[in-house]
């Protein structure tokens, strides 16, 4: 066997969402990061802070909105910051 046939397979990044505890890509989450500034969206998954992942199914936005995220995020969510997720789960579609 020659070394090209013999590639390594690359490593996938496992997370698991929040709201329904169901372990996939990293790529195919969103993450919620808590940083000094507050709890936000991390479109781009590199902003500093803890982090929490989620599926972009709205199921999984509400479960986690009602205490997994914060619990996950180690963390109270303040009013301010949990309309700004609300809001930003509307957009998502049940799919």
């Amino acid at each position: 066997m020659s070394k090209k046939s013999r590639r390594k397979k690359r490593h996938v990044p496992q997370r698991t969402c929040v709201g329904c505890r169901e372990t996939l890509a990293k790529q195919t989450l969103t993450r919620i990061v808590r940083s000094p500034e507050g709890v936000q969206v991390d479109l781009t998954g590199k902003l500093s802070g803890r982090g929490a992942y989620l599926h972009n199914q709205r199921e999984c936005w509400d479960k986690a909105l009602k205490g997994a995220l914060a619990n996950a995020l180690r963390t109270k969510i303040s009013a301010e910051e949990r309309t700004a997720l609300e809001e930003y789960s509307k957009n998502l579609g049940s799919e």
